[in-house]
């Protein structure tokens, strides 16, 4: 069948994209910046268009011949704008768009909605839902709550906690029920669906056979891990609080923390379905599913993870527009050193950030990393998706990935800190020697003056940076 698959650079999205092509489906896919979307690890062909269904005059470049449609374009974690004003305008101009085109069916995933009085979060699904039911083609939807898997904003957030945690004073919404599932499971129920005509004009709750409280969730999380952990629950924590709480633990930003516990303090237990019986899909139960996880995280195999696709102003923009490193108003700071073995230093670089730190001075970088996050910053507390590879629009610690290319061994960052201006960072390799350039372009007398502020910490970094990378 020929499906065209939006949301394709998400979390989701990058999961099913290799299903579908092993199915042997013929795949359009819609992006936002083609120079976000890494396609060189796909060896099916595919067809990619560039598409904001933001910006009405893009929606051309749908083809009109198609069969199937995937709607996973959430905003939740926008770091501007009203996501759910967002939401409702992405589906209003897909809606729109779509009834133009051959599809037979659209598949849209959202949230589980038992409750008159839902968060933002919830809301914005229910509408969306609404949007996409109101025209010609049909529309399955399944609703999922928690998703568990490798890379997953849920599965990271426990993680986080359970791990860095020994003792936890929570707010009450700890107490909430919820009814988790395993990424494995909700792409087999995306799948099974597809030109199914029972699901026409159906939604279903989707989720796994579990129903546990957070705090349980939690609690089962630090026995698979063996790890011994005690949780307290206190009435006095407000959402504010809670915000900052998860925040300042956990890898998330405060926009996506704030419209997490919002939703948290809502039940999302699924209402009853044969949907599983009918696709024949054997359900994952919680501790199952944690122990999928460790094993692609362990094996360095994670597809996707919500740090990547999570919405900021740069990936609202593009990449494209960054991707010439500027020279004129800029400071910079060059640093050439020659290699006695390129392919070394070459995995040197494509292994930096994460755990295995900056090479230099990274307690430094750890504190530039905590005054980011004071001002409302990512921080250092993203890492990295995978231990030695990186692909364009990965994140990586306070760094955006913007160009990882092997063949030309460069490898171009663009920084997402607070900053009062914009910085590059830049590695090649090039006849056995290796430039570094760190690239600021100033905004005002403000930016002019951090320059000069961090100058002297940028020596000793950098220096000491170049040669350990260098170094055999």
């Amino acid at each position: 069948m020929r499906i065209l698959l939006t949301g394709v650079t998400g979390y989701i999205g990058k999961r099913l994209l290799p299903v579908l092509l092993e199915q042997g489906h013929e795949i359009i896919c819609c992006v936002r910046d083609k120079n976000r979307f890494d396609t060189s690890a796909i060896s099916a062909p595919i067809q990619v268009v560039e598409v904001d269904f933001l910006d009405q005059k893009t929606l051309k470049n749908i083809p009109s011949e198609i069969d199937i449609v995937y709607f996973l374009i959430h905003s939740m974690a926008t770091q501007s704008g009203d996501f759910q004003q967002m939401e409702t305008e992405c589906a209003t101009n897909f809606k729109n768009c779509i009834e133009k085109t051959n599809a037979q069916q659209i598949i849209y995933l959202s949230g589980i909605i038992n409750s008159d009085h839902l968060s933002k979060h919830l809301d914005s699904r229910r509408n969306v839902e609404n949007i996409l039911s109101s025209g010609r083609i049909p529309i399955t939807t399944l609703r999922a709550g928690i998703i568990v898997g490798s890379g997953s904003a849920s599965f990271e957030i426990i993680r986080d906690l359970v791990e860095k945690l020994p003792v936890m004073i929570t707010p009450k919404w700890l107490q909430t029920k919820c009814q988790p599932i395993a990424i494995r499971n909700v792409i087999e129920f995306m799948i099974g669906v597809i030109a199914n005509p029972h699901a026409f004009n159906n939604s279903y709750d989707i989720g796994g056979p579990d129903i546990l409280s957070y705090k349980e969730m939690l609690l089962q999380y630090a026995a698979e891990r063996k790890l011994k952990r005690h949780i307290f629950i206190i009435p006095l924590m407000t959402p504010r609080l809670s915000s900052y709480w998860l925040y300042f633990v956990t890898s998330t930003s405060y926009n996506l923390a704030k419209n997490l516990v919002d939703s948290m303090k809502v039940e999302v237990i699924c209402k009853p379905n044969n949907l599983a019986d009918r696709l024949g899909i054997t359900l994952i139960n919680y501790r199952q599913s944690i122990r999928l996880a460790f094993q692609k995280i362990e094996s360095d195999n994670v597809v996707s993870s919500w740090k990547d696709a999570q919405t900021s102003k740069i990936l609202s923009v593009g990449l494209s527009r960054l991707l010439e490193v500027p020279s004129y108003g800029c400071f910079k700071d060059i640093r050439m050193a020659p290699l006695q073995n390129s392919e070394a230093s070459l995995t040197k670089i494509w292994s930096i950030g994460g755990n295995s730190g900056w090479y230099y001075g990274n307690w430094l970088w750890k504190i530039r990393g905590f005054m980011d996050q004071l001002v409302g910053g990512v921080g250092m507390r993203r890492g990295r998706k995978n231990k030695s590879d990186l692909a364009a629009g990965d994140a990586l610690d306070f760094w955006r990935v913007l160009i990882a290319d092997r063949k030309t061994k460069r490898l171009l960052l663009y920084a997402e800190m607070k900053l009062p201006g914009e910085a590059w960072l830049e590695f090649k390799i090039e006849d056995n020697m290796l430039l570094q350039t760190a690239t600021f372009r100033p905004l005002g007398i403000a930016g002019r003056l951090y320059w000069c502020a961090v100058w002297p910490f940028h020596g000793f970094i950098f220096r000491g940076m170049i040669n350990r990378i260098a170094k055999p």
